[in-house]
């Protein structure tokens, strides 16, 4: 019989694997979504992703798991995927990968501000010092990163970096408030067919929207190569992982992942992007670290 610590540590490793396949998203997003656009980018990644997810519940023998749940499931395929993967695909057309994935570690604050409000949740003393923490982390990262010098005789505002970041930050609020609606609402269907239902409902939303955008011309060999992996990889694969972390954590720890995210995040967007990593970076990847640390209660305050 596995003890409570052993359950911990397999949990942080999950943690940990799961932020290293979304940080990698947003390079994937960076280099995909200018070709595809946004909305198409978005389309075909919850579309490759839901085809990934539905020949696993026919695998294991889950494909009536979903059955009777499809209107809670809409809403969290609305709030944790459609929505904010448009939006993120939005945010990389101007920002890099590294400053975009530092804007999705705000989604624990939206998380925690949500489960205080709506499900009167409760953070230890030490999960409150982690949040902190990894918030100050990610303060120092944006204090890099973000540039919101704004033209306004630039009437496209394409240089602006203003509305990509409010995009962001929204897209963090949707995975916050669909953090809490999961526990609250969806704690009993399994991780495969809960991922698998949020990518089919989120297909489903995009699809007719994406046929007004289909690009012109046929995006590079990269662009789809990138669309493949984010799709079945950093979306199949992740959501896999995500759903599994809110049921053995609850959705405040959970989602503390994205403290982590934004150390990979810069790290592939360095390693094969060349985007510039600073000393600021690395300090604020460290504090995060110690922050989701705090946070998942694998350092506990004494």
């Amino acid at each position: 019989m596995k003890t409570l610590s052993t359950l911990h540590h397999k949990a942080s490793i999950e943690l940990l694997l799961l932020a290293a396949i979304w940080g990698a998203s947003f390079m994937f997003m960076r280099v995909g979504s200018p070709e595809f656009g946004p909305i198409v980018f978005a389309t075909l990644r919850t579309g490759i992703a839901a085809i990934f997810l539905i020949m696993c519940l026919v695998l294991f023998k889950e494909t009536n798991a979903l059955k009777g749940r499809w209107r809670d499931i809409f809403v969290v395929g609305a709030l944790n995927t459609a929505i904010p993967f448009t939006l993120f695909s939005f945010a990389t057309l101007t920002l890099t990968a590294g400053t975009a994935s530092v804007l999705n570690a705000t989604a624990p604050m939206f998380s925690a501000i949500v489960a205080y409000i709506w499900l009167k949740d409760k953070l230890s003393l030490s999960a409150i010092f982690g949040l902190i923490i990894g918030f100050f982390g990610v303060y120092l990262l944006v204090s890099d990163n973000l540039n919101f010098d704004i033209e306004f005789t630039d009437k496209s505002f394409e240089n602006n970096a203003l509305l990509p970041t409010l995009a962001a930050m929204l897209a963090a609020l949707c995975y916050g408030i669909s953090a809490n609606y999961t526990k609250k609402n969806l704690s009993t269907i399994k991780p495969l067919a809960l991922a698998a239902g949020s990518q089919i409902s989120a297909t489903a939303m995009l699809l007719p929207l994406s046929l007004f955008f289909i690009p012109e011309t046929l995006p590079s060999a990269n662009a789809i190569w990138s669309v493949l992996l984010i799709g079945v990889i950093c979306t199949g694969v992740a959501y896999i992982l995500f759903f599994r972390l809110i049921a053995q954590l609850g959705p405040a720890k959970a989602i503390s992942v994205t403290y982590l995210i934004p150390a990979f995040g810069i790290l592939w967007g360095a390693l094969f992007l060349g985007e510039t990593i600073s000393l600021i970076m690395l300090l604020g990847g460290g504090i995060i670290l110690l922050g989701v640390a705090l946070t998942t209660g694998v350092l506990r305050r004494k």
